[in-house]
This record gives structure tokens, C-alpha cells and sequence, in this order.
């Protein structure tokens, strides 16, 4: 395996990607955003992959404006279901494999201990059932694909609720952040860090769970970002899910366990507030 397509290289990941293949100089890299490669174009998938003879894709774009999906399905329907379908045929065809990045919202919430993989898929929103038809497609069309769900991903690039928390910590006296609602982070370098393991690794195709070790709320992540940053003239208090209505449903419970992946590529996982921590000290040393 040589030619690595990376896809959603402007994103929180396809960033960590670009971050982390300076480690892995055996391997000739093909980083592209919707300017360098619309995905949601077949012909162009097609073309792209076989004149550039790739062997391996990774899937880091997708639609994830949870809320904004739930009035621009068609967009979403495109990027995160019929994408997906295309780039795992065209790896097919060229005899390839694909790794692609899904999401704790092909599952409704509702359990109260940690999801594994073959536990019921139930998205109840438009993110969540396009993310889940993606997974359907690709494995219907991909022999050597690998699914990694992940959940309340964050990193030191782009938007995400670490930055958001940390600005509002310094411009705001006081915060409510919800507290009924409860998961596991990802840091996005540990993540690229898996793909990574499991990209010189021997390859065993399905679907995997990926997050930060241990299990906290949105209340009590944002109470650690602020300790760790040293913010201490922000009262947080905590609110219930109906306090913050949002057009889509949040998950209440997204906790992923991670067995299947530690066990299959012997990959160790960090814990969420060592990884925040890190981060963090990224970021304020920028």
C-alpha cells in the first residue's frame, strides 16, 4: 500500500492527518478538499482514483452541521450517503481499501451502558441516517472497508466546542451548559492516530468504535477546559437538555466502547482529560 487519498483535508481530522503523515514518510499521500475533489461527483471519484493509482482512501469529509442538516437534506443526503458509496466503489475497482469517519448518531441516545458495534442502529435525526446509510453503502460496495464511529470529536483545528468554550470562558461571567447529556470526547490527533495504526497494521475490514477513554457530561467537560486554561471568572452552571432546544435531537447517552478496536490493532487509548490537556496546551502556545 503506497497512494493515500485523504479526503476532507480543510477539516478537524483531515488537518491531524496532514499533521501526522510527516511520520509516515514511506507512504505518498493525496490530501484534497471539495477544490482539489468533489466528491459528491461519481465521474470525478472514478477518475481521480484511478489515474492517481490509489490504494487506500480515507474519508474524512462530511456534512456536520447537525442542526442545519435537518433543512438542508439534500446537501447532507449527498456528502454523507452517496459520497461515501462512490469513493468505495472506486477503491473497489481498483482493488483498494477505505477508512471512513461515522458518528455516535447512528444510535438514538437511549442506552445506559456504552454502545458496541452490533448494537441497533436507530438515528433520529438527518445527520444520523444519512451517516448510517454512508456506512450501509460502503460496505455494501468496499470488501476492505473500515467504519470508525466516533463521538464529540474536538481538535486544535477549525471550530469546535473546546474553542467555543474556551472563548466564551473569557468573555462571559456566567454559562449554562447541559448537563443530562453524556459521552465520551475524541481528541482528533488521537483519532488520526488510530487510522494511522490501523492504515500499517494488517488490515480487518467492519466497523469500529472510537473515542477518549472515560465518560463524562457537556457540564463537566466544560468545567475541565476552563481548569485547565486557568479561566476562573466564569460561573458554569449546569442546564437541562429542554433549557437548550436545538432543531435536531441530541443523543443523552453516546458513550462508545472501544473493545473491538483495542483488541483488533492493539491500539492503546488515551484519556479524555490527558488528551484535552494537550490540546489545550497546543493552543494556548499557538
Amino acid at each position: 500500500m503506497k497512494n493515500i487519498l485523504i479526503t476532507g483535508c480543510n477539516g478537524q481530522l483531515g488537518n491531524e492527518m496532514q499533521l501526522l503523515a510527516a511520520a509516515h514518510p514511506e507512504l505518498t499521500y493525496f490530501f484534497t478538499d471539495v477544490k482539489e475533489l468533489d466528491i459528491t461527483d461519481e465521474t470525478a471519484v472514478k477518475t481521480y482514483i484511478k489515474k492517481h493509482e490509489i490504494d487506500c482512501v480515507i474519508n474524512c469529509a462530511a456534512y456536520t452541521a447537525v442542526d442545519k442538516a435537518e433543512t438542508d437534506e439534500a446537501l447532507c443526503e449527498k456528502l454523507n450517503h452517496k459520497a461515501p458509496g462512490y469513493l468505495a466503489q472506486a477503491i473497489e475497482e481498483q482493488d483498494g481499501c477505505m477508512i471512513h469517519v461515522s458518528t455516535d448518531y447512528v444510535f438514538d441516545g437511549t442506552a445506559h451502558i456504552p454502545y458496541r458495534e452490533d448494537a441497533p442502529t436507530c438515528p433520529n435525526t438527518v445527520y444520523g441516517r444519512t451517516k448510517l446509510a454512508g456506512e450501509q453503502a460502503i460496505m455494501q460496495n468496499c470488501k476492505q472497508a473500515v467504519v470508525i464511529r466516533t463521538a464529540w470529536l474536538y481538535s486544535t483545528f477549525g471550530n469546535n466546542f473546546v474553542k467555543t468554550m474556551l472563548r466564551l470562558g473569557r468573555e462571559k461571567e456566567n454559562l449554562g451548559v447541559i448537563f443530562d447529556q453524556i459521552g465520551s470526547p475524541t481528541y482528533g490527533r488521537d483519532l488520526a492516530a488510530a487510522i494511522f495504526a490501523i492504515l500499517t497494521k494488517d488490515f480487518v475490514p467492519g466497523i469500529y468504535h472510537f473515542s477518549n477513554e472515560g465518560v463524562i457530561s457537556w457540564y463537566d467537560f466544560t468545567k475541565a477546559v476552563h481548569r485547565i486554561a486557568g479561566i476562573t471568572n466564569c460561573n458554569v452552571r449546569p442546564l437541562h437538555t429542554e433549557e437548550y432546544p436545538a432543531p435536531a435531537p441530541r443523543p443523552h447517552y453516546s458513550v462508545l466502547d472501544k473493545t473491538k478496536i483495542k483488541e483488533t490493532y492493539g491500539i492503546d487509548v488515551p484519556y479524555w482529560e490527558d488528551s484535552l490537556t494537550e490540546c489545550i496546551r497546543i493552543l494556548e502556545h499557538n
